[in-house]
This record gives structure tokens, sequence and C-alpha cells, in this order.
């Protein structure tokens, strides 16, 4: 079992000061590792098809609106799932939500208690934007946090650079589509999300 984990906004809470109001946590999951190969092999044929650079990384924020679309129904017909949490920040409250990575990882947290029951034995696999330190800590406190008793939902947890794993950005168009799907006075909020929505499992907004 393979989960890629994604964000989209920012951990920062002074929105104010230009903090996105809200922040997506969201992780793709396929049950079958021979899928995952498929549809690695499908986005790496999507880029011959649009006639992209084979090392042009799809990012949900840099792509236009048809090609976002190209890539979602792309690879809708393969078996995987999604779960996705959204914070909304103004109604955050307690110290350790001021403290950017102390935030993430709780909404990483959320994310995969939902996708608990989902989860046996899933390697589980980060952009590796942050530093090293944080990464193993991340490793550290997500295996605490659901591999509890003698479960073994998560196994390993490893950390690779988006732009040479097709998954990565799989999960990052996803929860680029659910980040979308939240902001109503854009045309195409509605564009995405429907694409793929026979594959979501869970997404709730968080706190109620």
């Amino acid at each position: 079992m393979l989960v890629f984990v994604d964000e989209s906004g920012d951990p920062g809470l002074e929105i104010e000061r230009g903090a996105t109001r809200l922040f997506h946590v969201g992780i793709v999951i396929f049950a079958d590792n021979e899928e995952a190969l498929s549809c690695d092999k499908k986005i790496d044929q999507l880029r011959k098809d649009l006639r992209l650079h084979p090392d042009a990384e799809f990012h949900f924020n840099k792509l236009k609106k048809e090609r976002r679309i190209s890539f979602l129904k792309s690879v809708a017909q393969y078996n995987w799932f999604y779960l996705a949490i959204t914070i909304n920040k103004k109604k955050l409250y307690g110290k350790g939500f001021k403290f950017a990575k102390s935030f993430y990882k709780y909404a990483v947290k959320l994310v995969f208690l939902n996708a608990s029951q989902y989860l046996q034995s899933a390697t589980v696999v980060f952009d590796g934007r942050d530093s090293r330190r944080f990464q193993r800590q991340l490793a550290t406190y997500l295996r605490q946090q659901i591999n509890v008793g003698e479960s073994r939902k998560i196994a390993k947890v490893k950390v690779q650079k988006s732009h040479r794993n097709n998954l990565l950005q799989l999960a990052d168009m996803v929860v680029g589509a659910v980040a979308r799907s939240y902001q109503k006075k854009k045309k195409d909020y509605a564009s995405y999300r429907s694409i793929i929505q026979h594959r979501e499992l869970h997404s709730q907004i968080w706190p109620k």
C-alpha cells in the first residue's frame, strides 16, 4: 500500500498579513502497488500527449484549466482513493497552532486518523521540502499517533522530491482540486473536484 501526501495553502495563522484563511491536506491511497505503477506510467504518457518536457511537473496552481482537466480525467480511471481535511484557521485557538510546523503536523495527523481504517502496512511518501530534522520528527510523530498498540497502519515514511515523483504530483493535483472547490469566487471552482468525486473516501472542514 502506498500513500502520497500534499497540502495547499500555508500553515501560518497571520491571516491579516497575507496567510491563507484555509489550509488543506490531502492523501492519495493506492492499495495495490501495480495499480500505482500503471497510474505513474499514464502520467508519463500524458506529458507526451501534451507535448511537455519529460521533466515537467504537474502542479495545480501553475497549470491552465484545460491541463488540469486533462490530468484529472487521465488519472481518474485508476483505482486510487483520497481523503482530505480543510482547516478553517479563523476558528483555531491554542498556543500550539501559532507554530507553523506544529500546526502542520497536527493537520496531517487529523487526515491520517480519518484514513486509519483503510491503512495497512502503508508506505507514506511526503514531498521533501522541509529540513531533514523536521522530516524525521514528522515521521516519528505520525507513527506514534497512528500505529496504536500492535497495529502497523504505517510501515514506512519516505521523503522524495515531487518533481521526480508522478504520484506526489497526483496528490498535489487532488488537493489543489479540493482547495479550488472552496474558492467560490473563482469561475472554475466546481470544475475539478467533480471529476474525481468517485475517488473521494472522506473530506471535511475542521473545526466545524
